[in-house]
């Protein structure tokens, strides 16, 4: 490395300054493999992603700056202003001292001493690479220190100056400049099994050991030394000042027990054993001072015994509550109690500090318009400060007691950030701030699928982090449940008269903008684009609630149930009117490793549900009432069971016929191309590379391709007009059919092979060959074990047909699949082995089974009635 240079670009991009380095973690950029691994998995978990849902519901995220505890911890365990002894560049077997600048993750900014202010002489280096020492090294070691030989000169008595200028000085510690510590931050140096000192929450003189169970970016999960399970375990940020580093209470002379609630677990010769077995352990790997530099000082407070204030309780953190000050212990430290008048109340007491967090003056809560939690036990309904210091003979304590009250750090309402649950401290949560007063905010902790009251925090406080944190140390995050209605399962109809429907009324009582539940009704016609299997799996109704957040979720499950997402989301973009009030939602499609985002207008008013529903419903050529505020119990009005997935000719307000599409007696009339509708992009978060391939679109199975599915939304903002995706059984076989009367299309092989037909002459019928059951329709005769004679055209095959025919080979465990699926004659000879394996989730084996006999259709058909 260039001494006087800054770090290479490849370098630079691997550490940015500190302040941009803090940034960056909550950005998600920057992050190691591993963490990016552990998100990804998270991700796939918990289905949530901050940068998505901040997106989506439009929400800010709290600033990074406003969680000063990160933010420390984020920094390097270098600091500016220490000395070190470097090798000189000139001469490598002389040392000098040099002192920090400032740091950038593992690499230093360093000045030789003599230049002063001169900064033209500065130069980086890497601690993991540069030979870097702490002052005295050189000393022990028989080492040279000499000036560098551009100030050589400039001092004649260069032992001097060096005493003058490490005189109050701090040096690097050895431990981070070699060894298995080296160039690690302060977070870093907390490993699994360090022992350290933690205070009693009700004694401030009485410590214990603890273990670091779990070190989750400074968050830490501690166990009491003696104790093997995590019952007992207490969750405190390293830069809590109830920790300490070991031996802190034998030097203060404080008393160094178990807390008494866990003495009873075991005899004190026991506890006595396991202090010293942790204590072996804490001699042979030493848990670094510097983890505790960062640690603020106490400041004297001015309490007295028997001061009243108000303080968050410390049991319950959702309500603010009386308190009194019990006991002084010093300067420093002084007890509080929860009033309570209680004949059996057990006193609640926490031992606080001037700095503590939730503690409040009295009246703060009249101030700031906050109700105030009346002491348990108490007489009076009304609770009056001014009667009740009357009553009680006491004295508030001063404003001048408290920290700034009215620090906000630049919290506000309606931010994001991610707090710990403090009913179960091992969990973290989306969080909202609902409320901020003063220096408290309230959050509403999202994921809990029980009701829990909105708990207050302090802006100091150390149970809550910035948006990303989890992601950024791989720990779970408890993602926000969706914003839905209430999910209906599914539940027999009663028998009732046939084509009978029951319309349900709106429901107008919370207003216009919410609507009664949206029927799935599985039983109508599922069109070319949803699988009919997996319309089934989705309940019957969604509802009551919030239009759009009922459509919402409506239109997510039917993208959920498409053969193809992607394609149902670029046909959603298309549904509207000008007449509707509309919302626009971001709706997501994820298909093979893919993720497919696009904007929908969502009608905002219960009147325009049915409107929006049909339309939709006709957009995806399904039955219009499959989904729908509209129950259907029974037959539904459109007589839609009749229509199969190529022979549906159903759409509102017209009719047309689609051709049959192996030259057949019916074929479309020759049409002008019409230009495409210009789309909105649908934006594609890539797993994996891919390119850009134009389709044609759905509703043609003579135009579809069996490779289509792996690019077929790679969409360019601003293109004319947007690829789109097909369904998965579109799929046609170009080797066996030939099209008649179809506009021309592209040069591309559907089959990865090639067919090749026998000759008529060898596929004679045996006039004497038996006929089937005369109770299914006849379908074909059987010459030989792999020739196939067919006495009727497969393109007239009805559903029943088709299903007839698969019950009859050995793969007649798949009729089933057959008959729910809607598949005729026609579409059964577009069915290839990739789209078996997809639209059937078949595993390889049975689907080459079943594209044999699909096959022996095929060629049988192409020697019979192709010509």
């Amino acid at each position: 490395m260039d001494w006087k240079k800054p770090p290479s670009s490849d370098l630079l991009k691997r550490y940015k300054p500190t302040t941009q380095r803090r940034h960056l973690n909550w950005t998600f950029i920057h992050l190691p493999d591993t963490l990016i691994q552990n998100a990804d998995s998270m991700e796939e978990e918990a289905d949530f992603n901050w940068e998505e849902y901040l997106e989506e519901t439009g929400a800010t995220a709290a600033p990074h700056t406003a969680f000063k505890h990160v933010d420390i911890s984020l920094q390097s365990s270098f600091q500016p202003g220490m000395k070190l002894e470097v090798a000189n560049k000139s001469s490598p077997d002389t040392y000098w001292v040099a002192t920090i600048v400032t740091t950038c993750g593992q690499l230093l900014l360093l000045r030789f001493s003599g230049y002063g202010d001169d900064r033209k002489a500065d130069f980086w280096c890497d601690v993991m690479a540069a030979e870097l020492h702490p002052v005295g090294w050189c000393s022990q070691n028989n080492k040279t220190l000499q000036p560098p030989e551009a100030i050589k000169e400039k001092y004649s008595d260069w032992t001097d100056f060096l005493i003058q200028d490490l005189t109050g000085s701090r040096t690097a510690p050895a431990n981070l400049l070699e060894g298995p510590l080296r160039g690690k931050n302060t977070v870093d140096l907390i490993v699994e099994g360090s022992v350290m000192e933690v205070r009693d929450l009700t004694d401030p003189f009485l410590y214990w050991a603890a273990r670091v169970a779990q070190n989750i970016g400074g968050r830490l999960r501690l166990r009491h030394v003696g104790l093997q399970v995590d019952t007992h375990d207490t969750w405190l940020f390293y830069l809590d000042v109830r920790l300490r580093p070991l031996g802190w209470a034998q030097e203060n002379r404080l008393s160094l027990e178990p807390p008494a609630e866990l003495r009873g677990l075991k005899s004190a010769l026991e506890w006595q054993e396991a202090l010293e077995v942790a204590r072996s352990e804490a001699q042979q790997n030493p848990l670094p001072l510097e983890v505790f530099k960062d640690h603020a000082d106490l400041t004297k407070h001015s309490f007295r015994a028997g001061m009243k204030l108000e303080m968050v309780s410390p049991s319950e953190p959702f309500h603010i509550c009386p308190v009194s000050v019990t006991q002084v212990y010093n300067e420093h430290y002084f007890q509080v109690t929860v009033d309570d008048f209680t004949p059996e109340a057990t006193p609640q007491s926490l031992v606080c500090h001037s700095e503590s967090p939730g503690i409040l003056p009295v009246q703060w809560c009249l101030k700031n318009g906050i109700g105030l939690e009346r002491p348990r036990g108490y007489l009076s309904q009304d609770f009056d400060w001014a009667d009740y210091l009357k009553q009680s003979g006491t004295e508030t304590a001063p404003d001048a007691c408290f920290p700034d009250a009215w620090q906000s750090r630049g919290f506000a309402k309606d931010m994001w950030l991610e707090a710990v649950n403090p009913v179960r401290p091992t969990e973290v949560c989306v969080a909202q701030i609902t409320q901020v007063r003063g220096r408290l905010l309230w959050l509403r902790l999202e994921g809990e699928t029980c009701s829990v009251p909105e708990c207050i925090v302090d802006v100091e406080s150390m149970d809550i982090f910035p948006v990303g944190w989890c992601e950024t140390n791989a720990y779970l995050l408890t993602p926000p449940l969706k914003p839905v209605c209430k999910l209906v399962p599914p539940q027999p109809v009663e028998t009732i008269p046939l084509n009978l429907c029951e319309p349900v009324a709106m429901d107008t009582a919370n207003g216009r903008y919410c609507c009664s539940r949206i029927y799935v009704n599985h039983r109508c016609f599922s069109g070319p684009y949803l699988n009919k299997g997996r319309i089934a799996e989705l309940p019957q109704a969604v509802g009551p609630g919030k239009c759009t957040l009922v459509l919402k979720e409506v239109l997510s499950m039917l993208i959920n149930a498409a053969y193809k997402p992607g394609r149902v989301l670029r046909e959603l973009q298309d549904v509207e009117d000008q007449h509707w009030d509309c919302h626009e939602e971001t709706l997501k499609a994820k298909y093979k490793g893919k993720t497919y985002r696009s904007s929908i207008r969502i009608v905002r008013l219960a009147e325009q549900i049915p409107d929006f529903c049909r339309k939709v419903c006709v957009k995806l050529q399904c039955c219009p009432n499959l989904f729908s505020p509209v129950q259907v119990t029974d037959q539904c009005p459109e007589n839609c069971s009749v229509q199969t997935k190529t022979k549906y000719t159903y759409y509102y307000g017209k009719k047309k016929k689609l051709s049959k599409p192996f030259g057949g007696e019916e074929s479309l009339e020759a049409k002008p191309t019409r230009r495409r509708k210009k789309r909105k992009a649908i934006f594609v978060q890539k797993k994996r590379r891919s390119s850009a391939v134009d389709y044609t679109p759905a509703g043609s199975p003579q135009d579809s391709d069996e490779d289509e599915d792996e690019d077929d939304l790679m969409l360019q903002s601003g293109s004319e007009e947007g690829t789109s995706s097909e369904p998965r059984e579109d799929h046609t076989d170009t080797s066996s059919v030939e099209v008649a009367n179809s506009r021309p299309r592209r040069a591309v092989t559907l089959r990865r092979s090639k067919y090749h037909p026998p000759k008529r002459q060898e596929m004679q019928v045996r006039e004497n060959a038996t006929r089937r059951d005369t109770h299914r329709p006849t379908i074909m005769k059987i010459e030989a074990e792999c020739q196939l004679v067919l006495e009727r055209n497969p393109l007239e095959w009805s559903v029943e047909d088709v299903v007839n025919f698969i019950t009859s080979t050995d793969c007649a465990a798949l009729a089933k699949i057959f008959q729910e699926q809607d598949i005729d004659g026609q579409a059964l000879l577009l069915l290839t082995l990739p789209t078996v394996q997809e639209c059937m989730e078949l595993k390889l084996g049975p689907a080459i089974k079943l594209c044999h006999q699909i096959e022996r259709v095929k060629v049988a058909f192409y020697a019979q009635y192709a010509n």
